[in-house]
């Protein structure tokens, strides 16, 4: 009697040889765009205890740790949404 592995290799069709890999074409590089340091000062004033995980998340995701703690972000319409979703919790300064 064989056994399911000589079944299986038995059944296994012959590997072909790889043919020779031609060099990987390098994607050219992006172009930074023209934006302006337009930065935003954000400090949260009150807390997210009891708030919704959500809102909760976009103060965590705009990198703000603790009450009355303040971080610059870039402003970009990402931060802005965050930041307009989470507002009743923020002040906002242009930086």
């Amino acid at each position: 009697m064989t056994t399911k592995e000589d079944k299986a290799t038995a059944k296994a069709p012959a590997k072909k040889k790889a043919k020779a890999a031609a060099p990987a074409k390098k994607a050219p590089a992006k172009k930074a765009a023209k934006t302006t340091a337009a930065n935003v000062k954000i400090t949260l004033v009150r807390s997210t205890i009891g708030r919704l995980k959500s809102h909760i998340a976009c103060v965590r995701g705009l990198g703000i740790r603790r009450m009355h703690h303040s971080v610059v972000v870039a402003d970009t319409p990402e931060n802005r949404g965050m930041i307009n979703k989470v507002s009743y919790m923020l002040t906002v300064e242009e930086a």
